[in-house]
């Protein structure tokens, strides 16, 4: 049964939750860890790191990976205060919706430069459904993009820096502390890729050549030692947080989803993406949780949230089944909507899940009483 966390709400059975002797987590442990960084001298550091990249005197100082999204103008509004000249570098997602794609602009609008990259779609298409029916994990496709390419990018144009935002080891926790650093490296990429620990070489078959697969490769640890390039998280430098990134990014006229959360538990995160509902929803049958599990435990660390309140909006929230991301992923990969539920089965996790009365339920449920959904297949 899974056991959850007793200060926010996640289980451990979410990777990288690790429960201490008292019931709490390492992601809840790391904000008061975080209270005792010297913010100052990692502000220095972060100095520091900028002008070795300005005294290296190339075209560019720094690729920034952006989606248009609430982070981006964070990231880029520190470099340009830092004097640097970035190339921002997109991974253009299959169904990027016009939310995305004016939020995208804007942040352009910044003054950068800026390559938005679309892999071949046969390709793309090809390996996000292989992906799912062996793995369940629909994003690993553009997450394995979203790490390759700017770091590819930098190697092609021999750019020293590049810069991604939160590191998520130090924000949702790990296993392994020493992943909770400034450095991205292949260490950190196999444990919080979300590539469930696989690389482009390892899709490599009939159907998905080496060169197809090419935008999908991440250039080895030796070959950026040997170029001198560093990848580095902001969120190391600076802290972290995704109320103080919309703040800066309405600054510059990001928009948040009129409409309400396109899956979560904000309005203005995870919203460029008509298909990310898809790859939370796996989660639910992985773990025992939705993607509002993740985002609501990050508020009660902020402080914004009580846990009681928190549960009572997961309450509310139920088990978001994505439909609308559903129709959209099942006719983008040509299969039906029973072959997609069929292939989530497979991965529902029977540690936690057992049936009731016809119903899948989880035994020992934090939320009491919960409105199971009454159609399993559909769970």
């Amino acid at each position: 049964m899974p056991r959850y966390c007793q200060s926010c709400v996640l289980p451990d059975t979410r990777p990288g939750v690790r429960l201490d002797e008292e019931g709490i987590c390492q992601g809840c442990k790391n904000v008061g860890a975080k209270r005792s960084i010297d913010w100052e001298a990692r502000a220095g550091a972060f100095a520091q790191v900028a002008a070795e990249a300005r005294q290296k005197n190339r075209k560019y100082d720094c690729v920034i990976p952006v989606s248009g999204g609430k982070d981006g103008f964070w990231q880029v509004q520190t470099c340009l205060e830092h004097g640097l000249h970035p190339l921002c570098v997109t991974y253009r997602v299959p169904f990027r919706n016009e939310l995305g794609e004016r939020n995208l602009r804007k942040l352009v609008d910044l003054g950068v430069d800026h390559i938005d990259f679309r892999p071949n779609p046969a390709v793309e298409r090809a390996f996000i459904k292989k992906a799912f029916a062996t793995k369940a994990i629909s994003g690993l496709v553009p997450h394995m993009a979203i790490f390759a390419l700017p770091v590819q990018v930098a190697v092609a144009y021999d750019i020293p820096l590049v810069i991604y935002a939160e590191n998520s080891a130090m924000e949702y926790g790990t296993e392994d502390d020493s992943l909770t650093g400034a450095r991205l490296d292949h260490r950190w990429l196999m444990r919080f890729g979300v590539t469930d620990g696989t690389t482009a070489e390892d899709w490599i078959d009939d159907e998905l050549t080496r060169q197809g697969l090419a935008p999908y490769f991440f250039p080895s640890d030796a070959e950026l030692e040997a170029r001198d390039i560093k990848v580095v998280f902001l969120g190391y430098y600076y802290p972290w947080d995704p109320e103080n990134s919309k703040r800066i990014a309405e600054q510059y006229g990001f928009e948040s989803r009129k409409e309400g959360p396109l899956v979560g538990h904000y309005s203005y995160a995870n919203i460029d993406d008509e298909l990310l509902g898809i790859h939370q929803h796996a989660k639910w049958y992985k773990f025992g949780i939705t993607r509002s599990w993740d985002t609501i435990s990050m508020e009660i660390r902020n402080g914004r949230v009580t846990r009681d309140e928190a549960i009572a909006l997961l309450r509310d929230s139920g088990a978001e089944i994505p439909w609308h991301a559903i129709e959209l992923f099942c006719g983008y990969v040509g299969i039906s909507q029973a072959e997609y539920f069929s292939i989530l089965e497979k991965f529902r996790n029977p540690e936690i899940w057992s049936r009731r009365d016809g119903q899948w339920i989880i035994e020992d449920f934090l939320i009491d009483p919960f409105d199971w959904p009454d159609n399993a297949a559909t769970s």
